[in-house]
């Protein structure tokens, strides 16, 4: 057999979202578009900003010399100045250009992150319900997940995190806003997450890097607010995109910061740009770089994000589901009645709803929605809401 073993049974193990994608794809076929409410996917159903077309124009216009040549492979260096710019701002942590480097979009980031950083079977430490990617982007560079509960308020217990740090654990991944539950970490938590890694890492001898990945750091909603893990712990990296504060998920544009403070910063820094350049993604696309960095702190219209997480909230309170209502991104985890998320992902298929089954994030016994869907879609799926939940009444 010509096709690597690894890779057959990797794609055996493959996405929820990707199958409950393709599934809906053959409803679609079947009943039209209209008559299938799709929450399978989080593709940001916002146009992007007046600003990022305004951009898009000004830089499709430019034809100045070298616009399209090779590049340093960290990225433009004006735009990372700005990026910097805007991240010391954000985060709280005044921080040079240097210790930023333009990716292709946030799983480029952490591909490079954690190629940086690990070494054959180390592990890597992951709250759960998680983005199930982590998984083979560990594996990637031959490190292994090692995935810790987290409890009823989708929190991580940063006792139960300490216990499972070992002298092998190189890194702790963390997602915040989080993808699939919209959790949000404060800067109250994040600080007692620094201590205890602090204090894990002096017992262990070993500096443990806390990543963190935050794509949906501009989807909160007001109840709570996002903090720093720059501010919280030195030795951090962060992750992110403009995929879906800017609605440019295609574009795959992103960036990876470093902490100033980190244990072996310039090293590590230099590690991230030679990654950045071996993994094959060589640099980030040229002219999303120049549009993004003229466009820091701009987002899509993330009001619009709050009615509709207001609209399902209500959809399913009326059917009576059990859900915490999330404080950022635009989905929502609720509890699978009975316990089995893949029965109950199935029944809702029949009523041509399509979610994803939690066991898809690590987390059975829950199932998730997008509702970065148009307001048609949340309101014609309430009937059948209801009916899948009186199935197992």
């Amino acid at each position: 057999m010509a096709i690597s073993r690894k890779i057959l049974s990797t794609m055996e193990k493959s996405s929820w979202i990707r199958r409950m994608f393709e599934a809906g794809a053959k409803l679609k076929a079947e009943h039209g578009n209209d008559n299938v409410f799709d929450f399978s996917l989080g593709n940001p159903n916002l146009e992007p900003p007046r600003e990022f077309q305004e951009a898009l124009s000004r830089q499709a216009a430019d034809t100045s010399s070298g616009l399209h040549s090779y590049m340093p492979n960290a990225g433009y260096p004006d735009v990372r100045e700005k990026v910097a710019s805007y991240i010391s701002g954000e985060y709280g942590i005044p921080l040079d250009s240097d210790k930023v480097i333009m990716t292709v979009g946030a799983g480029g980031a952490l591909n490079v992150a954690l190629k940086s950083l690990i070494n054959h079977g180390d592990y890597i430490l992951c709250p759960s319900p998680y983005f199930m990617e982590y998984q083979f982007y560990c594996d990637n560079h031959g490190g292994i997940l090692n995935t810790v509960p987290t409890g009823p308020d989708f929190l991580p217990n940063i006792e139960r995190l300490a216990e499972e740090i070992g002298p092998r654990t190189a890194a702790l991944i963390i997602n915040f806003p989080n993808n699939p539950t919209g959790t949000v970490y404060t800067q109250e938590y994040l600080d007692r997450l620094g201590e205890m890694l602090t204090v894990r890492s002096r017992e262990i001898n070993r500096t443990i890097y806390l990543i963190s990945d935050e794509p949906y750091r501009k989807i909160v909603y007001g109840e709570v607010e996002p903090g720093s893990v720059f501010k919280a712990y030195p030795h951090s990296l962060i992750a992110t995109s403009y995929s879906k504060d800017l609605s440019i998920p295609g574009e795959r544009i992103g960036w990876l910061a470093i902490h100033p403070e980190a244990e072996d910063v310039k090293n590590l820094v230099n590690a991230a740009i030679l990654c950045n350049r071996i993994l094959g993604y060589v640099n980030a696309p040229a002219f999303m770089q120049r549009i993004v960095g003229e466009l820091q702190g701009v987002s899509a219209d993330i009001e619009v994000y709050r009615r509709k997480r207001d609209m399902i909230c209500d959809v399913l309170a009326d059917a009576g589901y059990e859900f915490t209502r999330p404080a950022g991104t635009f989905y929502l985890f609720p509890k699978a009645p009975g316990g089995d998320d893949l029965r109950l992902v199935q029944a809702l298929q029949q009523e041509r709803i399509l979610t994803v089954p939690g066991r898809g994030f690590g987390r059975e016994g829950f199932f998730r929605i997008a509702f970065c869907v148009d307001d048609a879609t949340i309101e014609g799926s309430a009937e059948g809401f209801k009916k899948v939940l009186r199935q197992f009444k």
